[in-house]
């Protein structure tokens, strides 16, 4: 049997000090997300701030919420 993982995007921010803030708004494609990058951009940002694009299968996020109890 055959499973398909759908990834979730997360736009995440990280500061110049090693702070990292992930948005709460999810996106369904990558393309979806770095269009928001594009977006974000387009504002002054402070000098050192980094944007990036993370899918769920990252080690950065916690997926634990997220995950439906099996049925029983």
């Amino acid at each position: 049997m055959a499973t398909t993982a759908a990834l979730v995007w997360y736009l995440v921010i990280a500061g110049p000090q090693g702070g990292m803030v992930v948005l709460p708004s999810t996106f369904d494609k990558r393309e979806q997300c770095t269009a928001a990058i594009t977006e974000y951009q387009k504002q002054p940002t402070p000098a050192g701030w980094s944007v990036q694009c993370v899918p769920s299968a990252s080690p950065f996020t916690d997926e634990g919420d997220a995950e439906e109890p099996s049925a029983q």
